[in-house]
């Protein structure tokens, strides 16, 4: 995959990841958008970026996923008689990167919270 489509993939995630932001919820009384304005005053300056901080976390640990299995596939293919042990090892590291990119998600789901 040459650069131009591998920045025009990065631009389009980012743009469907912001997507939520671009749907926010309308409030109904005044009390909301009291509470509303509050999230997005200096205290919280950065509330409405977080569904593209998920997004883009998600992006990394995707391309580190896909770029672990094609290295995976690419070095058995050379090699079958250690299949066996380079599976494991693709297995191992593709559920460390899952659980780093689920610790940053859950990060940012208590950030939203506060």
């Amino acid at each position: 995959m040459n650069v131009a489509k591998r920045l025009a993939l990065v631009v389009g995630l980012i743009f469907a990841a912001a997507a939520p932001v671009a749907a926010q919820y309308v409030p109904a009384t005044a009390a909301e958008q009291a509470r509303l304005d509050y999230a997005k005053s200096a205290k919280y300056p950065f509330a409405d970026t977080r569904a593209l901080a998920a997004g883009i976390v998600i992006m990394g640990a995707a391309f580190g996923i896909g770029g672990l299995a094609k290295a995976a596939v690419e070095s058995m293919a050379r090699q079958p008689e250690v299949a066996g042990n380079i599976s494991t090892a693709m297995i191992i590291a593709a559920a460390l990167i899952e659980g780093v990119t689920f610790f940053a998600l859950i990060i940012i789901i208590i950030q939203a919270a506060y």
